[in-house]
């Protein structure tokens, strides 16, 4: 029987308390041996360093998870390269998460019959000087009347950046006046306006890990810790259906493995709001009760990859999806059938079975992990990183409390959320 060594990179950032939990949960899942398509596998992980490198320079890793192409174009344009030249397997598709802003991704499901709501760009309020600034505005630049844009679209609405940013700049617009004020302050952002989903029952961040899904009961307005509730089994089988074809269908169509969907229900219609979220929140400080779920699908999804060798879709090919949107069928019968190619693309039947076969061990050996010392450490690394001194404690036990209320409800069964 044939060996190889499968190597998993981290490719990090400010990243503290989740590469400590995957890393303890990879070395004791004791994988080594693994036989997988008649050969046997030892398995490696380490984290991945910044540093020169040439274009033959070869890759060690066989799966890269990207925390960092966001903001370091060195980390980017290397993980292009190893793709390129080395066929390497990272989530995500780094193209594609260079080049689809929020607004593209309205665009593209817009396209597909998924209900987003009235978008509208608005050119910038201020430009950056440069040569052929004047003569092109005074050329090609329109007038427009602010006014009649917000009326049409109807008030309330919300203006963000196209390109999105964490919730930085996004304002809701009650009246022509909060319009004109917040478009005066917005500089050279170039700004979406987008209709308000109001009322609404449910808000729900559905976070996707490969075929992966776990809907969250999400509240904006809250304080950070507090924006990801710790509700479960809040919505019917339905929804969950709905919910999870939609995301599986904008990861599949964009090449995103690692990606979170904002939806709003209003009269029992799920309203996609915000869905390009290529680098979701991972920390304990955010996700607490949601944490341990996390770790885990990574930790399935990565191995799968790793150990199936599986190959990187390099382009997009939305052509499939373009077929059943030109289809004369229902839009939920559309929704269907976008997630069956998702499925496909993703491999969720063979990712379903390497899972009961050969990471069977992972939930109990996750329930004593999310309860040993080595974690609560890791918490308390975290909010040391980001709370000051005197909130250190009452943070570190909260979140660690929170979990072990994860360990009660789902831990202790051996929780298979999202597959």
């Amino acid at each position: 029987m044939a060996k190889r060594t499968v190597n998993i990179g981290l490719s990090l950032g400010a990243d503290i308390c989740w590469p400590i939990a995957y890393e303890s949960l990879f070395e004791g899942l004791k994988l080594d041996g693994m036989e997988v398509d008649g050969s046997s596998l030892d398995f490696a992980c380490e984290r991945v360093t910044i540093e020169p490198f040439s274009l033959h320079q070869p890759v060690k890793y066989d799966v890269v998870i990207d925390r960092l192409t966001h903001w370091y174009s060195t980390s980017r344009e290397w993980i292009k390269k190893a793709i390129l030249v080395d066929d390497l397997y990272v989530y995500n598709n780094p193209w594609s998460l260079q080049s689809n802003e929020k607004h593209t991704s309205y665009a593209a499901m817009t396209r597909l019959g998924l209900p987003v709501p009235e978008t509208w760009m608005l050119p910038p309020k201020a430009y950056d000087p440069s040569d052929d600034l004047e003569p092109t505005l005074r050329k090609y630049a329109r007038m427009f009347d602010l006014n009649e844009i917000g009326d049409k679209i109807g008030y309330p609405f919300f203006m963000k950046p196209y390109h999105g940013g964490g919730w930085k700049g996004v304002t809701r617009i009650n009246d022509a006046a909060d319009l004109h004020r917040a478009y005066d302050a917005s500089g050279t952002e170039v700004m979406n306006l987008q209709a308000a989903i109001l009322p609404h029952d449910w808000f729900v961040r559905c976070v996707g890990l490969g075929p992966q899904i776990r809907p969250v009961n999400y509240d904006p307005g809250a304080p950070l810790h507090d924006r990801y509730r710790m509700d479960i089994n809040f919505l019917d089988a339905d929804d969950v259906s709905v919910l999870r074809d939609m995301t599986m269908t904008i990861n599949a169509f964009f090449g995103w493995d690692f990606n979170s969907c904002e939806s709003l229900r209003r009269d029992g219609i799920w309203h996609p709001i915000d869905f390009a979220n290529a680098c979701p929140d991972s920390q304990v400080t955010a996700l607490h009760y949601h944490f341990p779920w996390l770790i885990k699908a990574n930790l399935r999804w990565s191995i799968f990859c790793a150990a199936t060798d599986r190959p990187m879709r390099r382009n997009m090919d939305w052509g499939p999806f373009y077929e059943v949107a030109d289809r004369d069928i229902s839009p939920r019968e559309k929704l269907r059938e976008y997630a069956k190619i998702a499925d496909e693309r993703f491999e969720t039947e063979k990712f379903r079975e390497f899972c009961l076969t050969k990471l069977g061990h992972l939930d109990e050996l996750a329930y004593d992990f999310f309860g040993s010392p080595t974690l609560r450490d890791a918490i308390h690394q975290k909010v040391e990183a980001l709370f000051p001194a005197h909130e250190i404690e009452e943070f570190t036990e909260l979140f660690w409390n929170r979990i072990q209320t994860w360990r009660e409800q789902e831990g202790q069964h051996g929780d298979k959320d999202g597959f």
